[in-house]
């Protein structure tokens, strides 16, 4: 069995969940997912698909080498240079054009220990980070109860709004390397003002989990924002649960670890 066999059918399984019509994650043709292949390629989501009906002819499997030359680059590129990145990755001829938001995946998919990436418009987190005072809680950077700590990390990254393509592939970056030097680890979630969530994991069960967890997270801040101020975590106790034998022996059995 090669790696596009064991990894195709897990990677159309999690599309389907993130597109879910009744968990409003992503409608139509929002959102984006990839996975590893190995270390010269990877799985995405094609332009226009939709993550909820998306069949194994509507992934195109791509090159990391041109996407991350461009990514780590200096230069400005024009939407017609980035058009032609696009088309120029693809490993196969004749298929359809990789996702704008690729280039950010080739990115996360480099990072230790990610390989696979699930990118949701979920309702729940835009209506915070559609608004001023949900995005300036959600950059605190704070946590606010112990499982989503286990599931989700110590931490959000937050990455401010900018221009999907190449602009924000290199602005995520960025906010995740400022992040491993603060945190000392690759962040689970990443918020992208006025636009949506990413969830990274080694597998595709834990990209899920994380989702979920960050959805329930949500609600839960919007409710404790509708009932007065938010009652965070102190970083003394988000350390404690992290390092917790019991809660890593939790994270395995969950598929987090």
């Amino acid at each position: 069995m090669t790696d596009i066999d064991a990894i195709l059918p897990q990677l159309l399984s999690l599309s389907h969940d993130l597109g879910d019509a009744g968990r409003q994650w992503a409608i139509l043709g929002e959102g984006n997912t990839s996975a590893r292949l190995g270390e010269s390629s990877f799985l995405v989501k094609a332009s226009g698909s939709q993550l909820r009906t998306l069949a194994a002819d509507q992934l195109v499997e791509v090159s990391f080498a041109p996407l991350l030359e461009a990514l780590h680059s200096r230069e400005v590129w024009t939407d017609d240079q980035t058009r032609d990145l696009l088309r120029a990755c693809c490993v196969h001829e004749g298929v359809r054009t990789p996702s704008v938001e690729t280039i950010f995946h080739a990115g996360l998919l480099s990072l230790p220990g990610v390989s696979f990436v699930g990118h949701t418009h979920i309702t729940s987190i835009n209506s915070l980070l559609c608004s001023r005072g949900g995005w300036d809680l959600m950059q605190q950077q704070k946590r606010l109860f112990p499982d989503e700590v286990v599931v989700c990390g110590v931490a959000p990254c937050c990455v401010p709004y900018v221009d999907p393509g190449l602009p924000l592939a290199r602005t995520i970056l960025e906010r995740v390397e400022e992040f491993i030097g603060r945190y000392g680890a690759v962040p689970k979630t990443i918020y992208l003002q006025n636009h949506g969530f990413i969830a990274l994991g080694a597998s595709a069960s834990e990209v899920l989990s994380i989702t979920q967890m960050a959805d329930k997270s949500a609600h839960i801040l919007i409710g404790a924002i509708a009932c007065g101020e938010p009652m965070f975590m102190s970083d003394a106790d988000v350390s404690r649960i992290a390092s917790r034998p019991d809660e890593h022996l939790r994270q395995r059995a969950l598929g987090l670890k």
